[in-house]
């Protein structure tokens, strides 16, 4: 199988916390137009509703997640470009 990448630089919020090494939580990220979630490994345990930031892609629907806070905020938009800001998604 493919290693699929597209994950990882994306922010999500926890559904299900982390354990840290105990265990796995669940993350909800904006992806390929939709919303997907992950089983989430993180080096801590991180609690449910926290924003994360996805770093890794360890296999099928699974990736590892940190603490993520966005310290601009939204990202702020560039007159006349078409691009879509990803922060806070």
């Amino acid at each position: 199988m493919a290693r699929d990448e597209s994950a990882i630089g994306t922010v999500g919020v926890l559904i299900i916390a982390t354990r840290g090494a105990t265990g796995p939580g669940e993350v909800r990220i904006k992806i390929r137009g939709g919303s997907e979630n992950y089983l989430a490994w993180s080096e801590s345990p991180l609690p449910k509703g926290a924003t994360v930031l996805v770093i890794d892609y360890r296999g099928p629907r699974t990736v590892d997640v940190m603490e993520w806070a966005d310290p601009l905020g939204e990202a702020p938009t560039i007159p006349g470009s078409t691009e879509v800001p990803r922060s806070g998604e």
